[in-house]
């Protein structure tokens, strides 16, 4: 039975105690040699961590038994036991993976609830496997093992998502909407073009998660509690057994390290960023007001008193799912404002704003690879709107500077032609070539092929830039550039 601080707060002390007091944790305990009185129930609650870090349970084995191969090859471990625990371990997790093991929160956490039940089934042996570690460096490893194999699904995720952008982006290459600054009309985009910025965003947090991957792939067991080991320990052995990449050089640094899982928390935080703005742009667009696309009603809800309402609940939840993680983030760095050197149990509070995190990011990746498919665009709402406001009218400033009229004085002929045509009620394109002249007498007949929405958009045909063509060039290289971050994580 594992209870939080709330269930300490509901129950009595001497009920707590009772539930916990299981006969492993009897057999041993972390304090069991120094203290001459069993800790108080309600510290026993408010301090145990298994509740939530036992999903740490397979990188503690796995760390574990690298531990005990690295000992058994220094020699402080004979090979039949190092047998005994690697045969232990591998039960124990098969029992966990099975529902069928029994967590005790008087062992505090996921590290003792192992050893415990290591110990209860191989006898000495067990009681062998903590030499030259600590759960200090024990944890650090554990979080280290556990955060390289979440941050490499978040990267699958991203990839996930991205994919869907540039098949999106293929399909609505050509299909031309507003483009907006201060969400104010401002020139004609294609949609394709709008969602590869999308995908830049989040190829730039794959690529930030890849570099923030170099800093998690440390290896921090042989740090001990502090100060290292006297122990013959062969650390370069364990970090070749459990894949990491290096060792940490200070053991002191190795113990009380948390930025790592900061760092991770940032790039998550900029992911739920990009999300969450992408998210913004699809309500709006949702909205009756814009009508730009539509979605599957299978990624939308209704309402419980107004039956014809069709909700954006995905993107609107991800949208506040963002402000939790910013939270975690926050929490992470107030956590380790004004830790001393080394460990300090403060680092207990590390964990669930770590889980929480990676949670929030999966779940709202994988909504987002699946609705992108799930979105269908209305082209013609995106053409209208994109003829009002005067989009095309740094289409004419450019077409007077062609002409020889410095861009300034042309700036301000194209203002004047617009405040005409807003007193006009009409678009620039349909003013007559007499009425544009009034403004500047460069104007000639070739004016209107810049003036239509086509040509402003075929017209930004560089690099970059959101010509149909170039879209479609530009999708053809976001695929290469992602098949070459799979090919370098392969």
């Amino acid at each position: 039975m594992t209870l939080r601080y709330n269930d300490v707060i509901a129950n009595s002390r001497e009920s707590i105690f009772k539930t916990d007091m299981t006969s492993k944790s009897k057999m041993t305990k972390p304090r069991s040699g120094r203290f001459s009185v069993p800790a108080d129930a309600f510290v026993e609650q408010f301090t145990q961590s298994v509740s939530y870090d036992q999903r740490l349970y397979h990188y503690d084995i796995m760390g574990s038994i690298a531990h005990a191969c690295m000992l058994a090859k220094v020699g402080v471990l004979t090979e039949e036991e190092c047998s005994q625990i690697v045969r232990g371990l591998e039960t124990i997790e098969a029992e966990i993976k099975q529902n069928k093991f029994n967590w005790d929160t008087a062992l505090e956490d996921v590290h003792m609830n192992i050893e415990a039940a290591l110990i209860e089934r191989i006898g000495d042996a067990g009681k062998k496997l903590h030499t030259g570690r600590s759960r200090n460096d024990q944890v650090a490893t554990d979080l280290r093992l556990y955060l390289r194999a979440e941050v490499e699904a978040i990267c699958q995720s991203l990839e996930n998502v991205m994919l869907t952008l540039l098949d999106l982006a293929g399909r609505e290459a050509g299909t031309i909407m507003p483009g907006f600054t201060h969400l104010q009309t401002a020139q004609p985009i294609t949609f394709g073009h709008h969602m590869l910025a999308w995908f830049e965003m989040l190829y730039r947090d794959r690529t930030r998660l890849a570099d923030c991957q170099q800093r998690i792939n440390v290896l921090p067991l042989g740090a001990g509690a502090l100060a290292g080991t006297s122990y013959p320990i062969d650390r370069a052995h364990t970090a070749k057994l459990l894949g990491f990449a290096d060792i940490t050089e200070n053991s002191l640094d190795a113990v009380s390290d948390r930025d790592f899982a900061i760092e991770f928390c940032g790039c998550a935080a900029l992911i739920m960023m990009h999300l969450s703005r992408f998210s913004e742009e699809l309500i709006l667009w949702l909205s009756q007001a814009f009508d730009f696309i539509s979605l599957d009603d299978a990624w939308c809800t209704g309402s419980s008193i107004m039956p014809q309402k069709k909700n954006p609940d995905i993107p609107e939840l991800v949208r506040g799912k963002t402000a939790r993680v910013y939270g975690h983030l926050v929490s992470l760095l107030a956590l380790m404002k004004a830790q001393p050197l080394a460990y300090n149990r403060d680092n207990q509070e590390d964990k669930e704003a770590l889980f929480d995190t990676i949670d929030t990011v999966k779940a709202c990746l994988q909504a987002y690879a699946g609705m992108i498919p799930a979105i269908s665009v209305r082209a013609d709402n995106m053409r209208e709107a994109a003829q009002q406001g005067y989009s095309t009218a740094t289409d004419l400033a450019d077409y007077l500077v062609r002409k020889g009229v410095a861009f300034r004085d042309a700036h301000a002929a194209v203002g004047q032609a617009v405040q005409y045509a807003l007193n006009a009620q009409k678009a620039l394109s349909e003013l007559t070539l007499k009425e544009l002249q009034k403004f500047s007498a460069t104007i000639a007949n070739d004016v209107f092929a810049c003036l239509t929405l086509e040509g402003s958009v075929a017209a930004r045909k560089h690099f970059g830039g959101t010509a149909p063509a170039q879209v479609k060039a530009a999708i053809q290289r976001g695929r290469k550039r992602l098949e070459q971050i799979m090919v370098k994580k392969e």
